[in-house]
């Protein structure tokens, strides 16, 4: 286990729904609100809960220097708040990254787990360009940094739609310093070597136009878990669960009903 933080945040979270819990890790750059349809789709069935994740939507940041470890701790912490057991937890890129370290550092708080279009691990080239996100925002603000984000998140056909516009007016209302400590978070960030400590059922998913963390990234974390399962979507790009809702919520509703058996 990691050394514990003691930086911890209170986060701001939503929490509908009755049955198994289902906790909703969203993108850096983005907030809880976010996952609507995905807990639409859910709630018949589950309880969701939706965090702001430090420095994001309405949960304030405690420093710029984070760790990926002050983050899950935060929802470790609300967890332990809400006395929810243990979670099936669905992460998208950033919050991917903090689904695998709170499995790791707080087994007890997952029961399974959807990693969306994310790292595990990074070269040193690629740490180099995660950490130079944080400079240019600190230098140039969110104008700097927000138009190369949107281009690698979705496809060139969604550009000037409602949802990328959307996605833009939320970058550039985003605190410089919750991005800045973000990128410096997923930069540091190599889960690489501990993750064949997860045995809980795991649906590793991506899509075959991901050009921020491509299919590799995905194959690498399904050959080390060894309870996952890869799911290459169609067509679909980074930001698959927003711009490709009719190829996800459907492959992250069957997994979780298969492994809640509703």
């Amino acid at each position: 286990m990691s050394k514990p933080s003691h930086n911890r945040v209170h986060l701001n979270y939503e929490d509908d729904g009755e049955g198994q819990p289902v906790l909703l890790l969203h993108p850096v750059g983005l907030d809880l609100t976010w996952w609507r349809q995905l807990t639409e789709a859910l709630l018949p069935h589950f309880r969701v809960l939706r965090v702001d994740l430090r420095g994001h939507g309405q949960s304030p940041i405690f420093s710029a220097s984070s760790r990926m470890e002050d983050f899950a701790t935060d929802v470790h912490a609300l967890l332990r708040e809400l006395d929810l057991g243990s979670a099936h937890v669905v992460g998208q890129s950033f919050g991917g990254m903090v689904a695998q370290v709170l499995a790791l550092d707080f087994p007890q708080d997952v029961r399974s787990l959807v990693l969306s279009g994310t790292h595990c691990t990074a070269s040193a080239d690629q740490r180099e360009a995660f950490a130079a996100r944080a400079v240019a925002a600190e230098r140039g603000g969110m104008e700097a940094v927000a138009q190369s984000t949107i281009e690698r998140w979705f496809t060139q056909r969604a550009m000037g739609s409602d949802l990328v516009e959307h996605a833009r007016q939320r970058l550039l209302t985003d605190a410089v310093d919750g991005w800045a400590s973000a990128w410096r978070a997923i930069a540091g960030f190599d889960a690489l070597p501990r993750l064949p400590e997860i045995s809980v059922p795991a649906l590793v998913t991506t899509g075959d136009a991901d050009v921020a963390a491509p299919p590799e990234s995905s194959q690498k974390i399904a050959e080390t878990i060894s309870s996952a399962t890869l799911r290459i979507m169609e067509g679909a790009p980074h930001m698959a669960p927003y711009e490709r809702p009719d190829l996800f919520i459907p492959l992250v509703e069957s997994f979780l009903k298969s492994v809640a058996r509703v």
